[in-house]
C-alpha cells in the first residue's frame, strides 16, 4: 500500500500583536476600525489553492485506460501539494539537503521540497530522521501522530513559535463566562443550522417524513437558542440536535450494503460510523494545525471541557464544520458505492470496524477532494475551498478573542 501526499497549504500568519481589552468607548471604536483593516488585509496573504494530487509509491499498476490520468501515478511529486499523508507502515522520510526524502522498502523515492510543506501527518509506525524533525521544529511545519487507524497521539511543534500574549487573552477568557457563553452559541447555531441544511438538501426529492420530522425539530432547537442564557442548556440543545440528526442522517442512506441508525465511537461499530471517525479525525487535524499557525493554544476552548488536557478549541471549532465536510462527504461516497464491505476490518476483542489501509488512502483522497472544493464565504469576495474557510473561521475566533468583534459561524449556503 502506498504513502501518499496529498495537499493542504496553509496561510501565512495574521497579524499577532495583543491589544487591550478594555478601552474607553472612543478609543475601543478607533481600535477596532484599526483592527478590522488589519483583518480585512491579512486575508489577502492567503495562498491560492490548487487541485489536490497525491504521490504515491506503488508496485501494482493501474489498468492502461485509468494510469495515464489517474493521480495514482508512480513516484510522482506536484508543487501544489503542502501536506504529506504517511500511512505505509515501515515508511521512513529522511532529509536530504533542502527537500524531505519518503522511501518505502524497495519501491521509488518521493522527493518533497521541504518549503513546500506546511504539515505531515503520520499513520502508525513511521520512522522520522532526527534532521527531519529538526527541519520542521525549525521550519514550523507541525507534524501530527496517529495510530494506524486514525486516533490522535500527539504532535511536534516548537515551543519557540509559542505566541504568549495570544495564550495570555486566552487564559483570562476562560473566567469570561460572557465570552464563552457567546462563542459557545454561536458554535452551537452554526453546528444546528448546517446540519438542518443538509437534511433539507439532501431530502429535497425524497421528502422522506422522519427526515422531514427531524428538520422540523432541528428548527424548534434553532429557535430556543435565543431563550438560552447558560451553557449547561446549551450543551443540552447540543445534544438534543445531534439526537435528532444521526437517525435522520441515516435514512438518506440509499446503498442497500451500509446501514446507520445511531452515532457510535470507541469504538465505531459498523462502516458508516467508521467512516464518520475517521472523517472527523482528519477534520480535528486540520483544524488543529490552522489553529497552531496562528499562534493560539488549541487547549483552552469555550464550549467543550473536561479535566483532562484536551485539545478544546479545535473540538470547538470543528462542530460547525462535521456536516458540512465530513457527514455530506460520507453520505456521497457511501450512496455512489465508493466503499464496499471488504475496505474495513472487525478488531475482534473490542468489536471495533475500522478502515483499512486501502480503505484509508481512498477515504483521504475523497476528504482532501472535499476539502479543496470551493464555497462562499462572507470575509471574501471571491469562493474559497473549505480548508481557507476553516482558517477563516480560526481568524475570526482570534479576532473575537483579541479585539471583541464577536465570533460569528460558518454557514453553507443552500
Amino acid at each position: 500500500m502506498p504513502a501518499q501526499v496529498v495537499q493542504e497549504v496553509l496561510s501565512a500568519k495574521g497579524d499577532e500583536k495583543q491589544y487591550p481589552a478594555v478601552v474607553s468607548k472612543v478609543d475601543g471604536d478607533v481600535e477596532r476600525l484599526g483592527i478590522e483593516a488589519r483583518y480585512v488585509a491579512s486575508l489577502k496573504d492567503i495562498a491560492t489553492l490548487h487541485q489536490p494530487f497525491l504521490a504515491e509509491v506503488e508496485t501494482e499498476l493501474l489498468p492502461q485506460s485509468e494510469e495515464e490520468n489517474s493521480v495514482f501515478q508512480k513516484n510522482i511529486w506536484h508543487r501544489e501539494m503542502a501536506a504529506i499523508y504517511l500511512i505505509e507502515q515501515g515508511t521512513n522520510i529522511y532529509k536530504d539537503y533542502q527537500r524531505f526524502i519518503i522511501h518505502v522498502s524497495e519501491k521509488p523515492k518521493v522527493e518533497v521540497p521541504i518549503r513546500e510543506v506546511q504539515q505531515i501527518m503520520v499513520f502508525g509506525n513511521i520512522q522520522l530522521s532526527t534532521p527531519v524533525i529538526q527541519a520542521c521544529l525549525q521550519e514550523e511545519i507541525a507534524v501530527l501522530f496517529l495510530s494506524q487507524s486514525g486516533q490522535y497521539h500527539g504532535h511536534l511543534w516548537s515551543a519557540e513559535s509559542r505566541h504568549l500574549e495570544n495564550e495570555l487573552v486566552q487564559v483570562a477568557k476562560r473566567d469570561d463566562a460572557y465570552f464563552q457563553f457567546n462563542v459557545s452559541k454561536a458554535i452551537v447555531y452554526g453546528k444546528l443550522m448546517n446540519s438542518k441544511q443538509l437534511l433539507l438538501r439532501l431530502n429535497r426529492k425524497r421528502k422522506l417524513r422522519e427526515v422531514e420530522k427531524a428538520i422540523v425539530g432541528i428548527s424548534q432547537d434553532i429557535e430556543a437558542l435565543e431563550l438560552i442564557d447558560n451553557l449547561d442548556t446549551l450543551r443540552g440543545y447540543e445534544g438534543i440536535g445531534a439526537a435528532r440528526y444521526f437517525p435522520a442522517f441515516g435514512k438518506l442512506i440509499t446503498n442497500s450494503n451500509f446501514e446507520f441508525s445511531l452515532r457510535n465511537r470507541q469504538p465505531p461499530t459498523d462502516p458508516v460510523n467508521s467512516l464518520l471517525s475517521f472523517g472527523y479525525t482528519l477534520l480535528f487535524n486540520n483544524v488543529l494545525s490552522l489553529i497552531i499557525a496562528e499562534g493560539l493554544s488549541p487547549y483552552l476552548g469555550n464550549f467543550h471541557y473536561g479535566e483532562k488536557q484536551k485539545h478544546y478549541l479545535a473540538f470547538d471549532l470543528m462542530e460547525e464544520m462535521r456536516a458540512v465536510i465530513v457527514d455530506s462527504l460520507v453520505l456521497n461516497i457511501v450512496n455512489h458505492s465508493l466503499f464496499k464491505v471488504e475496505d474495513f476490518d472487525i478488531v475482534p476483542s473490542t468489536g471495533g470496524v475500522y478502515l483499512n489501509q486501502a480503505g484509508r488512502r481512498l477515504f483521504i483522497k475523497q476528504f482532501e477532494m472535499r476539502m479543496n472544493e470551493e464555497v462562499s464565504h462572507p470575509d471574501l469576495q471571491s469562493k474559497v475551498t473549505y480548508r481557507h474557510a476553516i482558517q477563516l473561521q480560526v481568524r475570526r475566533y482570534k479576532r473575537s478573542l483579541l479585539s471583541g468583534i464577536p465570533y460569528e459561524a460558518f454557514l453553507r449556503a443552500m
